[in-house]
């Protein structure tokens, strides 16, 4: 199976930053695709920031000269880093990445994973 897990989240003053990391481990033969998804308490799961296999970023407008996805494809680690917090940033935090997965019997597949988030507060 393949796992992804967050972490970096926490409580940060408006202004403040944060540096969220998601680790991938498992049955893992390539990370096509990472990004990260938002949920604000009472509010629909939103896009924040992908980043594709070619390393073409795509930012929600809320976050654009703010956020920046970046990965390091050796580690199969994705991170968000997060500058000039403000309260409407607050949300849990998730991690979604398209993986290919190689099988034993030499199989692949693709498969959309999600982590279980990690809570971002932004409050004085």
């Amino acid at each position: 199976q393949v796992q992804l897990v967050e972490s970096g989240g926490g409580l940060v003053q408006p202004g403040g930053s944060l540096r969220l990391s998601c680790a991938a481990s498992g049955k893992i033969r390539s990370i096509k695709a990472m990004g990260w998804y938002r949920q604000a308490p009472g509010k629909a799961r939103e896009m924040v920031a992908t980043m594709s296999s070619s390393g073409v970023t795509n930012y929600a407008d809320s976050v654009k000269g703010r956020f920046t996805i970046t990965r390091d494809m050796v580690n199969n680690t994705g991170y968000l880093q997060m500058n000039n917090l403000n309260p409407e940033d607050t949300a849990v935090y998730y991690c979604n990445a398209h993986v290919e997965r190689l099988w034993p019997t030499g199989d692949i597949d693709g498969v959309d994973y999600w982590g279980k988030g990690t809570l971002v507060t932004v409050s004085s």
